[in-house]
């Protein structure tokens, strides 16, 4: 689920953002979402597949930003969690000789399209770095 996902990512690169410089473990970075590790590893994974994040194994090891927050925008978070449509479809298949059930999901398809790109175009506006600033100020 799209809502979930893009909340975990932020909260993860949030947290990446306030030590960019180290190298922070997926239990750190779990007890701050107080989740379990293998969630965050999970989605670290899919951050690193984005270009987001850089990981390393080991004693000494860990994630960080790949990337200064400054240079990373919250529509690259949106675009790495993204599976299908902010919205999702009615999981009954509508009947196609109905007039309306016939047209309804390619209709809706048309609609998710352009919220999604409305959702993308507005996330482009924010970085990672001036979200975390405000993460930081509202404490």
């Amino acid at each position: 689920m799209i809502k979930s996902k893009f909340a975990i990512s932020v909260h993860i690169l949030t947290l990446l953002s306030t030590s960019e410089e180290e190298w922070l473990s997926s239990d750190y970075i779990a007890g701050s979402m107080n989740a379990n590790p293998a969630l965050v590893r999970k989605e670290l994974s899919a951050l690193r597949e984005a270009g987001l994040v850089e990981s390393k194994e080991g004693k000494s090891g860990g994630s960080r930003l790949r990337k200064p927050a400054s240079r990373i925008h919250m529509s690259e978070i949106f675009q790495a969690v993204k599976e299908d449509h902010v919205f999702g479809f009615s999981p009954n298949l509508p009947n196609p000789d109905c007039p309306v059930g016939a047209g309804i999901n390619n209709a809706l398809d048309d609609l998710f399209t352009e919220i999604d790109q409305t959702i993308f175009n507005r996330l482009k506006r924010v970085t990672l770095e001036t979200f975390s600033k405000n993460v930081i100020a509202l404490k």
